[in-house]
């Protein structure tokens, strides 16, 4: 239920592995466009993987709700969870879902929490299903929480460090276990737990890795007072085997529609239950903080009156190997120097379309380098692989004005002013 990025990443991949998938949406327009195999979504290689199982009828898209709730054993709730203006989750797609479970069902079901929702959904669910339902019919709630990165979501389902699965009764745990059979004989791990710690070991891990984040970027503001050099600490630290070197890399802030919205999500829940996350929320600050990091320096180098300045951006998406803008530092940088004045030309292998939705007075380029030509300045958001190889010479000569604000550091501050570059990395 529900196919959003979540949800027809787990169908596809579902079908691939040989079971009979039906995705349900209320959009029917979206429904018409999967059907036919046109990906309203960014994701490297689910385009393929949809049209390779829509083509051998194992996978089909629908609207109609009655007969795939009807004819399906297991049903899987993979609706948005949006956040709320307080910050808390906005459950109103999940108590949608189930309650349209209840009005269909006509036998025993498994029903598998798989959007990220706070501890305690699960009981949620179960009592709106049981509010609206007979009771003819037993049901089982297990909470499957998702663990994939948007860029590489294929891959993270099918070779996924671990699978966890929250689960009361024998029945569902051996339905559930039947379905992830084919990963699990390849060696990857089932975790089984209660449904509560299931549901809280997503919030937790995000929580956990967007504070490696901004506990980063905090060390990369002490790095730009002393003089030390970021990436360097960043390595360090990661070679040593409690730490590793994941998630370690300082840069504009996270963004995207998981860290944002489960940090707050946590807090908002630790709140319910009167327990204050301080570390949380100061992850949340310097985020939102770091999102801004930029504009000083923009300033010190080109005034604070842009009027007049032509300035290139490249990347849009909150990360490589998506079109998501949601909660992207882009936004907030594109806006400030808006304010300022700047005129904005953008680049972005893929987000593009999404950015227009979303931004306002922006030219876009067809490629990074008609993207710099002629600008006063550009500021690098996005590490796309694309931007890491491309000619410095020729780079320098497009520019009006030879100056580069690395919001990624993926160059060597050496190499480029070594170039003739003013080059302003973060944290170094």
């Amino acid at each position: 239920m529900g196919t959003g990025y979540v949800g027809s990443v787990t169908g596809a991949c579902l079908a691939d592995l040989g079971n009979d998938v039906v995705c349900l949406d209320i959009d029917s327009d979206k429904i018409d466009q999967y059907n036919k195999g046109d990906i309203p979504i960014y994701e490297p290689g689910l385009s393929d993987l949809i049209k390779r199982n829509l083509r051998e009828k194992r996978l089909l898209f629908t609207t109609d709700s009655k007969k795939t709730i009807q004819d399906s054993d297991v049903i899987f709730i993979a609706v948005g969870t949006p956040s709320a203006d307080d910050g808390s989750v906005d459950l109103s797609y999940v108590e949608s879902a189930a309650k349209t479970i209840a009005l269909h069902m006509n036998g025993y079901k498994v029903i598998v929490d798989k959007s990220t929702v706070p501890v305690g959904t699960a009981d949620h669910v179960r009592d709106i299903i049981a509010g609206n339902h007979d009771g003819k019919n037993d049901f089982d709630l297990v909470s499957n929480p998702e663990f994939l990165r948007e860029g590489s979501a294929i891959r993270d389902f099918m070779n996924p460090d671990r699978i966890v699965i929250g689960v009361e009764s024998e029945k569902a745990k051996e339905i559930m276990r039947d379905i992830y059979e084919g990963i699990e004989r390849t060696g990857k791990p089932i975790l089984f737990t209660d449904i509560k710690s299931a549901e809280l070991i997503k919030y937790a891990s995000n929580a956990m890795l967007a504070t490696r984040i901004s506990f980063m970027n905090e060390i990369a503001r002490l790095c730009e007072k002393t003089g030390a050099d970021v990436k360097m600490i960043s390595k360090g630290m990661g070679l040593d085997t409690r730490i590793g070197p994941r998630f370690l890399q300082a840069g504009v802030g996270y963004g995207g529609s998981c860290f944002p919205k489960d940090v707050r999500g946590l807090i908002s829940t630790g709140k319910y239950y009167g327990t204050e996350f301080r570390i949380l929320q100061a992850v949340d600050e310097v985020n939102e903080g770091q999102k801004r990091w930029m504009m000083p320096r923009i300033i010190e180098q080109l005034g604070e009156d842009l009027s007049g300045k032509r300035i290139a951006v490249w990347g849009l998406a909150f990360k490589p190997k998506t079109d998501d803008m949601r909660e992207a530092p882009s936004l907030v940088l594109i806006s400030e120097l808006q304010k300022l004045g700047a005129s904005v030309v953008a680049f972005d292998p893929e987000a593009e379309s999404s950015a227009k939705k979303m931004l306002n007075d922006v030219a876009y380029a067809g490629n990074p380098y008609d993207c710099i030509e002629g600008s006063d300045a550009l500021l690098i958001v996005t590490e796309w692989n694309e931007f890491r190889n491309l000619d410095r010479i020729k780079m320098k000569g497009l520019m009006k004005s030879p100056v580069i604000f690395d919001g990624r550091n993926i160059y060597s501050r050496e190499e480029m002013r070594g170039l003739g570059f003013t080059y302003i990395g973060v944290g170094r």
